[in-house]
């Protein structure tokens, strides 16, 4: 004989099931959504915002590093004009020199000496 082990575990399951309510699907579907929806669309909001926050952070950030870097322009182009100072005082000296010498060999050419 056939005995109750012989039968399919899927046989009968079908008939089983109640029928699905669609409007009991609606309803418990904008039940769930109604639950999750204003958190979610909180979460929505809360997250614009920050990503504005951060845009602004960004934009802020770039203007404070082309500050740092005009900064160092400016140290840059001090630096320049005291070394031109430097070399500028150097060439005086050498022209003072020069000139010295050349009063020196002129009274000396004067005095008779020929150089």
């Amino acid at each position: 004989g056939v005995g109750p082990s012989d039968a399919s575990p899927d046989e009968g399951v079908v008939e089983d099931l109640p029928l699905i309510d669609e409007r009991a699907v609606e309803q418990l579907t904008e039940g769930l959504i109604s639950h999750y929806l204003p958190d979610l669309q909180r979460s929505k909001s809360a997250l614009q915002e920050l990503t504005q926050n951060q845009v602004v952070l960004l934009e802020t950030l770039e203007q404070e590093i082309s500050k740092f870097r005009e900064c160092n322009s400016i140290l840059d182009i001090n630096a320049l004009f005291s070394e031109a100072k430097h070399y500028h005082n150097k060439l005086v000296n050498i022209r003072n020199e020069m000139m010295m010498l050349h009063e020196k060999t002129s009274k000396l050419k004067v005095s008779g000496i020929n150089i």
